[in-house]
């Protein structure tokens, strides 16, 4: 089984939200914190993993909205 992500990645306009995989941007912002405000709901209406990169490109940190194929053990 595949994970669907979210991820919020540098653009050439700022940041932008994009599906894992997708090709194209859902959303573009100038900044950050937008992008990652809007990716969260995009993430939380999706059912997956969100994953925010850094503007080198590496992840900094990722969170689960219900797409965790691995969830902790008092989560059932």
């Amino acid at each position: 089984m595949t994970r669907k992500t979210t991820h919020v990645t540098p653009h050439a306009n700022g940041w932008q939200v994009k599906k894992g995989g997708g090709q194209r941007a859902s959303v573009v912002t100038s900044t950050k914190a937008e992008a990652e405000s809007l990716g969260r709901e995009i993430s939380r209406k999706s059912n997956s993993e969100f994953i925010i990169h850094g503007q080198n490109g590496k992840i900094q940190r990722a969170d689960s909205h219900g797409g965790d194929p691995f969830p902790p053990r008092d989560k059932k």
